[in-house]
């Protein structure tokens, strides 16, 4: 009865795919908990103004060296809080690469091959 279903051969398989699959969503969500811990900072103007941002993209704080907050200079300030923001979202999207690539690495997953996320 059970011959066109593979045997039980094949519940075996299916119970280690679903017993892997349930690990690797217990490490993706893990991952993903770290993720939302990691603080990588973004700068612009040679460190003049930071940005803070964890490495899930959310942009946690700035730091803005007060000699560059004059008025007449608003539009350059402004540039340069913008382009801190933007290194920190790049480089907290290049650290999560780095570590879903790291999983999948760790699962046995080809290289290249991109998790959920």
């Amino acid at each position: 009865m059970l011959k066109g279903l593979g045997g039980l051969g094949g519940i075996g398989d299916m119970a280690k795919m679903m017993k892997a699959a349930t690990e690797m969503q217990g490490k993706l969500a893990e991952l993903q908990e770290d993720l939302a811990r990691t603080v990588v900072m973004g700068e612009a103007g040679a460190g003049l103004v930071k940005a803070r941002a964890t490495a899930k993209g959310e942009v946690t704080g700035l730091d803005i060296d007060p000699s560059i907050l004059v008025a007449s200079e608003k539009e350059v300030v402004e540039d340069l809080i913008l382009a801190a923001i933007h290194d920190a979202q790049l480089k907290a999207k290049a650290r999560s690469e780095q570590e879903m690539s790291k999983l999948a690495e760790s699962l046995g997953m080809p290289p290249g091959m991109k998790l959920p996320f």
